[in-house]
């Protein structure tokens, strides 16, 4: 159960306010259909948290407790120093035209690619070896912070204040990530 939740508390915050919640909304706007954006983000994410977790689970085979944890303690501040830095604008896909569900799929696919949720997974994957689990939390995560992106398109920050998401998010992630890394190192 930690790693499910782990990873959904932790892939849900760090998406909120990220490039694949904007993408979704505007994939959700430009086609005008939520349904094909949601079973592409779904199918999108289902194969990315797959990927990470399996990696996390070979990760944990290799290496011992301490630098696990060190492992994701990187993951976590990276992930922090992510969220409250600059960013690069989102490539909105307008001169993709293979339909809303091949548009999203494909797109957030690689839009999530190596990107810090899926540090995040594989971190906590190996950390507890517990893939599966790491997978479905990690998934829940990310539909539960682009759901609501596609359901409320324009409307979505006018609901949620996303910069101050995004800094204690990150202020967050970096506090425990700092924390972590200094009991990995036995300071703390």
């Amino acid at each position: 159960m930690d790693a499910f939740l782990t990873s959904l508390f932790a892939m849900a915050l760090a998406e909120f306010g990220d490039r694949p919640q904007i993408l979704c909304a505007a994939l959700a706007i430009r086609y005008g259909r939520i349904s094909p954006i949601i079973w592409g983000l779904g199918l999108a994410t289902l194969c990315n948290c797959a990927i990470s977790a399996v990696a996390g689970s070979a990760v944990n085979q290799w290496i011992s407790e301490d630098p696990l944890q060190l492992f994701y303690a990187l993951s976590l501040i990276f992930a922090g120093v992510g969220m409250v830095a600059w960013r690069r604008p989102t490539d909105l896909l307008e001169d993709w035209s293979i339909g809303p569900f091949w548009t999203s799929f494909l797109g957030l696919f690689i839009l999530q690619f190596g990107d810090k949720g899926q540090f995040i997974l594989a971190a906590t994957a190996a950390r507890t070896d517990m893939a599966i689990f790491a997978a479905a939390g990690g998934w829940v995560g990310v539909m539960i912070a682009c759901v609501p992106a596609i359901l409320l398109r324009r409307r979505l920050s006018e609901v949620v204040p996303i910069p101050t998401v995004r800094f204690v998010g990150g202020a967050a992630f970096l506090l425990v990530g700092g924390i972590l890394a200094l009991s990995a190192w036995g300071i703390v």
